[in-house]
């Protein structure tokens, strides 16, 4: 079944595509449950299990923050996204990835998504999508929790960069008689206290001190987010529509990578509606195809 959330309630925040309504740009979040897609222009995320149907039964293409099976997961964005994109184009794709899975998952992702034709894929970490997505003062150290599903992770920023990070596969589907609320709690715990024992500034107390960001399904568990702040002592910042904040964060720098000039010009990789109009009188320019 295919869902989505309307965010057309903060037009600033998402405002449509800079150019034009025809040029095509996607922003994805694969998680390892949900899969959560930004269309430009539409103002919707379109959020859907992570799951394909190749024979009997299902497979779950992603698990633990892995992609699995790259084919399956290029049937499921075909399933999902062929008949949503305008005919002919090639769309600007962004991906988020989990902080810790590096360059295996980026080239992964890239080829899972060659199935759509892009022009251009790029990644952004999932903590930083997140920051974003919160608004937050991307000059300041910032702590993200994001609990997901099926795996946790706990990410110090600063300036906008990852500078530690830890994660545990351990998430809110796990939960049931022998996994409890507590057991995640203690896990975020132990994740904190360890990039605070390997910080040798002050950039993790500074971040304490203004408030945890936290995101992910988990964050809208009182069950979990209460405990942690009394084990933490330190305020949560809950982000807004916690569950899909990493595919906002990455519909932000979609839009501003579009409007970025290393994007525009004369290019064979451009949609026709992105290239400059041709005054009159001047010659046509053109470059030999690559």
């Amino acid at each position: 079944m295919t869902g989505a959330e309307d965010l057309s309630g903060d037009p600033a925040r998402h405002r449509p595509w800079p150019l034009c309504r025809r040029c095509c740009g996607i922003a994805l979040d694969m998680g390892s449950a949900r899969t959560r897609v930004w269309l430009a222009g539409k103002g919707t995320v379109v959020d859907v299990p992570t799951v394909t149907f190749p024979g009997a039964g299902a497979v779950h293409p992603v698990q633990r923050g892995t992609i699995i099976d790259i084919p399956g997961c290029s049937r499921m964005l075909q399933r999902l996204l062929g008949n949503r994109l305008p005919r002919f184009t090639r769309p600007m794709v962004i991906v988020t990835t989990p902080v810790l899975d590096g360059v295996a998952y980026r080239a992964r992702a890239r080829a899972v998504v060659e199935v759509l034709r892009p022009r251009s894929v790029l990644t952004v970490p999932g903590a930083r999508s997140i920051a974003l997505a919160a608004d937050a003062d991307m000059s300041r150290p910032l702590v993200v929790v994001d609990i997901g599903a099926h795996l946790t992770e706990v990410v110090l920023l600063c300036d906008g960069a990852v500078t530690d990070a830890h994660r545990t596969a351990l998430g809110t589907s796990d939960l049931d008689g022998a996994t409890v609320p507590e057991q995640i709690v203690e896990a975020v715990v132990a994740m904190l206290t360890a990039i605070r024992r390997h910080d040798r500034t002050s950039l993790t107390a500074d971040a304490l001190r203004l408030g945890i960001l936290v995101a992910g399904g988990g964050a809208l568990r009182p069950e979990i987010t209460h405990p942690l702040t009394a084990r933490l002592k330190s305020p949560l910042r809950i982000v807004p529509a916690p569950h899909t904040a990493a595919v906002r964060g990455a519909a932000e720098f979609l839009q501003a990578a579009h409007a970025h000039p290393s994007t525009m010009g004369f290019s064979p990789s451009l949609s026709w509606c992105c290239r400059p109009k041709r005054r009159p009188g001047r010659p046509t320019l053109h470059k030999p195809a690559p």
